[in-house]
């Protein structure tokens, strides 16, 4: 009886242990967790409220060349997209700027989207026209 109560803890310890090691408690939706560089990993659309999510990865990003471009998010506010890699010709490098507002909001060149979700690897943001037609364009970036 004293092996089993021995064994149920360690099993509860170690569930314990891998539940929080999953976490990370250091990770918060701020300009120096968010600022990094990243790859666009997922691009989907909706067209309404009720539609089905469609993959647009591909259409907006035919070409290989593209596919590989890195975005950065400086901890100055602004943002560089690199073609990297395989380069297209022409390239298609980008600047501009960005910030947050709040924890749940991000300004990319004025326009606002909203973040899904960050775990300071993967950041999810969504720019949604809830106004018209309740479109939604889904963009996850994977921390490089």
């Amino acid at each position: 009886m004293k092996k089993l109560i021995v064994l149920l803890l360690l099993l509860m310890v170690i569930f314990s242990c891998k539940k929080n090691k999953d976490k990370n408690p250091s990770c918060s939706t701020d300009a120096a967790s968010i600022s990094g560089s990243y790859k666009i990993t997922a691009y989907t659309y909706k067209a309404s409220t009720s539609s089905p999510e469609i993959d647009y990865y591909s259409t907006i990003f035919p070409d290989a060349c593209d596919r590989d471009n890195v975005l950065t998010f400086n901890a100055n506010g602004t943002y560089q997209l690199i073609d990297a890699g395989v380069a297209c010709s022409p390239p298609g490098n980008d600047n501009g700027t960005w910030a947050l507002a709040g924890t749940t909001t991000m300004q990319i060149d004025g326009d606002a989207v909203t973040i899904e979700s960050f775990d300071c690897k993967k950041l999810i943001f969504v720019n949604a026209d809830t106004q018209t037609t309740g479109d939604q364009l889904k963009i996850t970036l994977t921390k490089q």
